[in-house]
Order: structure tokens, then C-alpha cells, then sequence
């Protein structure tokens, strides 16, 4: 019998036990919490949502019930249930309480329900259903997420990330996620521009750390995979959380989420004190889920002269302006640059690597004398007359998967290998860089007692097929042998799938070679 991984059974367990809707909201609600004292009154209520309104609200008012419930079935899909009770209980103030504050069903304080508590000095709120209506709606969902995902009470991350830099990233997800395009690139365009002074002066959260984790490793899923990691390796205390993340522990379970190291994103985002250094090594050692190490710096790029202002380290690989911009490089921003021995950077004026462009194969202090000083909008870090290095990917590294577990290897180097691979069962790398067009070869440590085994490779969840590469019988589970395939990829980043479409076999590492 296949065993499931435990990130996985954690996963299920939070959503097998349905709630259910108790279709018994009070009519009448009596607030009896900070300075509320208000009896509402349920004006709208079906299996999602129950919305009251105080007796100063006008009863015209009908958009919160579609809209905080499509909030509501959007949050319990992605993030899965939130107690016994199926709905959100939404209560509206006019005239009083101004802003809002959000209970979860772990505190009695308001009767152990699911609650967003929003009010406005305005006479008129609530009247228009649009703009700031609908985001402070959507902000106090986002911290019943951050303060009881996976059956576990409280946010680790609070402290670091205050009230509302979690709230920005997942705002921007629920609008995208229900087709609300218009407030989704309305909320980003706003957030983008947002300055704070935490963790150190000019720091912007959405713009240079929540944004590129979003777009570049998983969208929707890896802010899932946050709380998943959470639930299944803080330490808890009952249900609830026993301690809150260091800053070492916040960028160690973010990399887990996103399969991928983000040091070097959070060096650009947040800075990087010595102290987050011990935190993050010793994360590292406390909770021991993986997650691949970006490949080796060729080029670090800088924002002032000699070497100054913020850098980013980048390994080999082609970066358009969104690319750049999840390695927190900004357009138009570089004036710097060190190039390590064996390589070379082309800058390009323009967006997708045209405009006028400029080489260098060495360190430059300023880009001024080239004329060059910020005006790079694209770049390709590439070898410099050498063959580029493989990369190779520990099978065990993967961001997501479903049906394998991993056990320990006795293939040379040791380790870890994934097994139990049946038919349908899958894995999935992300972030993995094709520097350039053409033909790449990919080899496959595999191991399998009978053979008959098929193992398709992918990209971006199938939207790629690349080939496919039969899995012969090495007369041993633990019997390896090298399989491999020639396969043509555009240049860029992707997240790669090795799919089984014959299960029966074992995978210790994939290797990817430009030829």
C-alpha cells in the first residue's frame, strides 16, 4: 500500500471534514466586543454568507451578498474549511466604527464564528460597491486566512509583516481569481507604488517580494503552500501556533512554498543583517523541507556606481523586465556590474532583449562612461566561449507533487531518491532556467524492478509536452541506470513536469545539458 507524504495527508485531513451550513444565523446579532454594542440584523444570508447590517445602513445595499460570498467560496477553495461552520458572518456599520477587524472561529469573543466587522464615519457607505468597498471587505478575509489556515490559530508572520502586506498579495489573488481583472490591475497599481519602512527604510513589499514569489513560482498555489508548510512543521501548542517566525524562518518557509531559494530575492527586497543569516541556516536545520539553490552567480548587477545600492546575483538565464523583477532588479536601475571569470552580461535598452545593447565580459564600476547608466530594461547572462554547465535537479527537491514519497538512495552520492511512482503521479520544479534556444539533452537517474515504466517531461503543468523516454527494468529498486532524451525548449524560466505516464519505477535526479 502506497503511504502518502505527510504534507500531503495534512493537506487532505484540513479538508475532509466538512463544514456544513448550520442554516440558523440569528435574525438579531448583539455586538459585544471593543467599543461595539450595536444589534444587527441579518439582511442576507445563504450556505456561504450571513451579511447584517446595523440600523444605520441603507437596506438598498445588496452587492455584499454576491460579493463577499464569491470571497468567501473563492478563500474556503483555495486554502480549504475554516471550522464547523460554513459561513462568513459580515457585519456593516455606517456612521460608526470606522475600519474594520476580522474573529475566526477559534475566539469566543465573537461566538466562535467566521466574522469581518467593517464600519465608515461616512452617512453614505457601502453605497457604491466598488473600490475601497470591496478591498477592506477582502482585507479582514485575509487575516481570518493568516489566523486559522490548516486548523491552526494564530499568524506566525504578524510581527513581521504587520497588518496588511499579507492582505496586499492575497487582495490581489481573489480579484484575479474571480475574473475581477479591472480591480485586480487597479489594486497592483496601487500596491506597486506602495513605501515602507519595514524591515528598513523604502522597502515595498508587493512590488519587489510578494509579487515576484507570485508570478514566478506558482501564483494562487505557493501562497497555499505557505500555511501548508506552517501546519505541518511550526511547532503548536494545542491549536495554536507556539512561537512566531524570525525573519531567517519567514524567507526558509517562503523558499519552501516557492521550491526555490529566495535568499537573494529577500537580500534585494528587505536587506540581509548577519543576524537572518544564523536565523536562516538554523531554519534550515529546524524544519527540513528542501528546495532547490538558484544556479551559480555569473553576474551581480548594481543600482549606484561602484558597486553601491542594492545588487542582484544572477546566474545564467535570459531576464526580460518581469524576470528582473522578480530577482527585485528594477527598470531602468543599473549602473553597476561584476561579471564572474568564464562569463558575460548583454544589457538590452528595451523589454524581451532589443533596443541597444551593450557586453560585458568583466567587472565595471560605472555604466556611466558607456553612456549606459540606468537604461538596461532586459539582460542575458550567458558563458563567455565555454559550454554552459548542466544543471542538475535532486529528484527530491520538487515545489509540488502528487502520489510519490522519497527513502534514501544507495545510488552513488546517497541521499534521497523519490519512489512509489505510479501511473498518473507527478512532480513538479519550479523557476528552472533555459539560458538559451535550441536542443538540451535530459538525463534521468532512474531505478525500476520490472520496467514498463514511461516518463513524460513537461512544462508549465502540461501546457509543453516535451517527449517522453521509456523506463527499462534495472532488475532492482535500487539498481540505477541513466536514461535520457533530446529535447528542443525556447529560452526562459518554466516550471518543469516529469509526469508518469507508466508508473513502476524509481527517479534519483534529472540533468539538463545544452548541446
Amino acid at each position: 500500500m502506497k503511504l502518502r507524504p505527510a504534507s500531503l495527508t495534512l493537506a487532505l485531513s484540513v479538508l475532509t471534514s466538512t463544514p456544513v451550513w448550520a442554516q440558523n444565523a440569528p435574525a438579531t446579532w448583539t455586538e459585544h466586543w471593543f467599543e461595539h454594542n450595536q444589534t444587527v440584523s441579518r439582511v442576507y444570508q445563504d450556505k456561504d454568507v450571513a451579511v447584517y447590517f446595523d440600523s444605520a445602513v441603507n437596506r438598498s445595499i445588496t452587492w455584499p451578498n454576491t460579493f463577499v460570498a464569491d470571497v468567501w467560496k473563492y478563500t474556503r477553495k483555495t486554502y480549504g474549511h475554516f471550522g464547523p461552520d460554513a459561513q462568513l458572518y459580515a457585519i456593516f456599520h455606517t456612521a460608526k466604527y470606522s475600519g474594520g477587524h476580522p474573529s475566526t472561529y477559534f475566539d469566543t469573543s465573537h461566538d466562535s464564528r467566521n466574522v469581518i466587522d467593517i464600519g465608515s464615519n461616512s452617512t453614505t457607505a457601502w453605497t457604491s460597491g466598488t473600490g475601497n468597498d470591496l478591498d477592506i471587505v477582502t482585507h479582514e478575509v485575509a487575516h481570518i486566512v493568516e489566523g486559522a489556515s490548516k486548523g491552526v490559530h494564530n499568524s506566525p508572520a504578524f510581527g513581521l509583516w504587520g497588518d496588511s502586506k499579507w492582505a496586499e498579495i492575497f487582495i490581489y489573488d481573489v480579484y484575479r481569481g474571480l475574473g475581477r481583472t479591472s480591480d485586480a490591475t487597479r489594486w497592483s497599481n496601487l500596491m506597486v507604488n506602495g513605501v515602507d519602512n519595514f524591515p528598513r527604510a523604502n522597502t515595498r513589499w508587493f512590488r519587489d517580494w510578494f509579487l515576484p514569489i507570485y508570478n514566478n513560482y506558482g501564483g494562487t498555489q505557493v501562497l497555499n503552500r505557505y500555511f501548508v508548510l506552517l501546519a505541518q512543521y511550526l511547532p503548536k501548542n494545542g491549536g495554536n501556533y507556539a512561537k512566531n517566525l524570525n525573519w531567517g524562518e519567514f524567507i526558509h518557509f517562503w523558499s519552501g512554498a516557492a521550491g526555490v531559494n529566495l535568499k537573494t530575492l529577500a537580500t534585494s527586497a528587505f536587506g540581509w543583517p548577519a543576524e537572518w543569516e544564523t536565523q536562516f541556516v538554523q531554519a534550515q536545520r529546524s524544519y527540513p523541507f528542501t528546495y532547490a539553490n538558484p544556479g551559480p552567480s555569473a553576474v551581480t548587477v548594481f543600482q549606484d556606481i561602484n558597486h553601491g545600492g542594492y545588487g542582484a546575483a544572477l546566474p545564467v538565464g535570459s531576464y526580460n523586465l518581469a524576470a528582473l523583477s522578480a530577482w527585485g532588479v528594477r527598470n531602468d536601475d543599473i549602473t553597476s556590474v561584476r561579471v564572474a571569470s568564464g562569463y558575460k552580461v548583454t544589457f538590452y535598452a528595451d523589454d524581451n532583449f532589443t533596443g541597444a545593447s551593450l557586453t560585458k565580459t568583466g567587472d565595471d564600476a560605472s555604466l556611466v562612461d558607456d553612456n549606459w547608466n540606468d537604461i538596461a530594461t532586459s539582460l542575458v547572462v550567458s558563458t563567455n566561449g565555454t559550454a554552459a554547465p548542466a544543471t542538475t535537479i535532486q529528484a527530491q527537491n520538487y515545489s509540488g507533487m502528487s502520489g510519490v514519497m522519497t527513502e534514501a538512495t544507495s545510488d552513488s552520492g546517497g541521499g534521497s531518491n523519490v519512489g512509489s511512482i505510479d501511473t498518473g503521479d507527478w512532480l513538479a520544479y519550479n523557476g528552472i532556467q533555459f539560458p538559451s534556444s535550441g536542443s538540451y539533452k535530459i538525463e534521468y537517474r532512474v531505478s525500476s524492478l520490472s520496467g514498463g515504466g514511461r516518463l513524460s517531461l513537461d512544462l508549465n503543468a502540461g501546457t509543453t509536452v516535451l517527449g517522453t523516454v521509456d523506463i527499462p527494468s534495472t532488475g532492482g529498486w535500487q539498481n540505477w541506470t541513466t536514461v535520457s532524451h533530446t529535447v528542443n525548449v525556447t529560452a526562459g524560466t518554466y516550471n518543469v513536469g516529469v509526469y508518469a505516464a507508466a508508473g513502476g519505477w524509481n527517479l534519483n535526479w534529472l540533468r539538463i545539458t545544452k548541446i
